[in-house]
């Protein structure tokens, strides 16, 4: 097999393949919501840290796994134990989850990028209502940005139990992203703050949960492209590059983020303070220019005291204005990729220009993340002698790609929003930490680190360091016990899980409870991928003991 292997044109080619498998949408909309939440600068500490003990040890293991067994995720783990097929099933089932909803997102960038050469832009402005006397209620309720997301784009239901049908605008955007993703897996692999936030154990397990994430472990896909390697290739030098160019790229995007959130908020703020201004002038015959920002509220206390009955007229429509009430709204996921940075590129000079590029930026990312997600699924099966002797890969592919855009129709009904964070929160979390905690164990201590760590010298002819053994037999599985750990008291503790929906007549997100089959989908989402690990050793457990008994002789 090593032989007939297709393998990388040069080693550039397979760490630009990891790095656009590791960079993806999370470097932008969730990274900066974290440094907002814990301190800015200082979540750096925590995240570094976790860098080097967690992220640059797990993925140099994985890398290694792929390079030493020549395999996908299911093949690589059988061959180091029978008993451990399961874990590679499961990375496989973990990775057809995140397919079918993950290109949803690059459907929604096309849908964007389509709008963008209009001009105006479309979110840029309410519509008006159906008898042109003015603008639309739902969007002069909301924004002209939160309009153009959830009616215009998902024409959302209010909530997960109206389904609705499937919208054909977003539907065929969901095609065409697939078709692209299918065109570039054809080329196959010659193409391809605040301080004292420090002691806040949060802090340190979202640090750790975004490293984690981040880099892609567990689903297969770096077992995958390292596959694809020489066996002489200097693996551990490509994960500490990918490790390091990932993170460089989520601090870059936070610094982009954060200049985006103060043009926004003083945006907003002046933008408040003139329809304040204008209304107290109007109301009470007040001279031009007499309000400023710096008596703005000592007029107010004034005004309501020296005209009780009419400032109360007129109170429910002043709005507070704080600039640092802006500043500190926290956004991420797609509320910050579609609303809050569209309404920053609507206020920009040739916003046309800058709605292009952005949205072609997130298309970039999420389809080199397509990519990863789906080499993860089909090595494996192109792997199979049974599966590859039937059907050529371009076949396989077809199959793969069809079959999740089929299921992806999900995502572009009316509900189709609340599904996708249903799947986005709950189809990978706590599969995936357990995937990598038996991958850990299953090298170090089933395998054997130094029959593991002679393997390594022999291909690479470079002895791997006590830094490396120490952080997979100790460090990194003792801090993934007690991220799963986490996790699991944090659901437990929540109670009843809630989800956020729209509602139209107030213009904003109301929180609701789950429905009983939601939860049920939850409960298969989680289970239908960590059970493969133990059923698939119990099956081969059974199915090894059947065959001694039958080959035993009879006395």
């Amino acid at each position: 097999m090593e032989k007939t292997r297709p393998l990388w044109a040069n080693p550039l080619q397979f760490v630009f393949a990891c790095i656009s498998y590791a960079v993806g949408l999370g470097n932008v909309w969730r990274f900066p919501y974290l440094c907002q939440m814990y301190g800015g600068g200082s979540f750096l500490v925590p995240y570094i840290i976790m860098l080097i003990v967690e992220g640059m040890p797990l993925l140099y293991l994985e890398l290694a796994v792929g390079q030493r067994m020549r395999q996908g995720s299911i093949g690589a783990w059988r061959t180091i134990s029978p008993y451990l097929s399961g874990v590679g099933i499961a990375s496989v089932v973990v990775s057809f989850f995140l397919s079918m909803y993950y290109n949803v997102i690059n459907a929604w960038a096309f849908w964007y990028l389509f709008h963008s050469f209009q001009d105006p832009l479309p979110w840029s402005v309410c519509p008006l209502n159906g008898n042109h006397t003015g603008y639309d209620e739902e969007c002069e309720k909301a924004s002209s940005t939160q309009y153009f997301w959830y009616r215009k784009t998902l024409n959302i239901s209010p909530s997960l139990q109206e389904n609705g049908g499937v919208q054909w605008e977003p539907a065929l955007c969901l095609l065409l992203a697939w078709l692209v993703v299918y065109l570039c897996i054809l080329r196959g692999t010659e193409s391809t703050g605040k301080m004292e936030q420090l002691a806040n154990p949060k802090a340190w397990v979202n640090a750790a949960t975004q490293i984690f994430f981040s880099l892609g472990l567990g689903f297969g896909s770096l077992i995958a492209f390292a596959s694809y390697n020489e066996p002489s290739n200097n693996c551990q030098k490509h994960a500490i590059i990918v490790s390091l160019i990932n993170s460089f790229t989520s601090i870059f995007a936070s610094i982009v983020t954060f200049s985006i959130y103060g043009f926004k908020a003083t945006f907003n703020y002046e933008n408040c303070l003139k329809k304040v201004t204008l209304l107290l002038t109007n109301t009470f015959d007040l001279e031009d220019g007499f309000l400023t920002a710096s008596n703005l509220e000592q007029v107010k206390g004034y005004l309501a005291s020296a005209y009780p009955s009419k400032y109360s007229e007129v109170f429910p429509h002043i709005k507070n204005c704080s600039l640092e009430s802006e500043l500190d709204t926290a956004v991420q996921g797609t509320g910050l990729a579609f609303i809050v940075y569209t309404e920053a590129i609507k206020n920009m000079e040739v916003s046309q220009l800058w709605s292009v590029l952005y949205f072609f930026m997130l298309l970039m990312l999420g389809i080199g993340s397509m990519l990863g997600n789906t080499a993860a699924i089909l090595t494996p099966l192109t792997d199979s002698k049974i599966i590859s002797s039937h059907l050529p890969k371009e076949a396989i592919s077809g199959l793969v790609c069809l079959v999740n855009c089929a299921i992806g129709m999900v995502f572009t009904m009316e509900a189709g929003n609340y599904w996708f964070d249903i799947f986005n929160d709950y189809a990978a979390t706590l599969s995936l930490l357990l995937i990598v905690l038996v991958e850990t164990i299953a090298v170090c201590y089933v395998y054997g680190l130094r029959r593991f760590e002679s393997d390594l010298k022999a291909m690479t002819g470079r002895a791997v360091s006590w830094y490396w053994k120490v952080m997979w037999a100790g460090v990194s599985p003792l801090l993934i016990v007690s991220l799963f750990v986490f996790y699991l008291s944090d659901y437990i503790l929540t109670g009843t899980l809630k989800y956020q929906a729209w509602d139209a007549s107030q213009g904003q997100l109301v929180t609701k409870d789950y429905p009983a089959y939601a939860l049920a989908v939850i409960g298969l989402l989680v289970a239908s991928s960590t059970m493969c690990i133990p059923l698939v050793a119990l099956g081969t457990f059974v199915l090894h003991h059947l065959k001694t008994g039958d080959a035993a002789p009879v006395a």
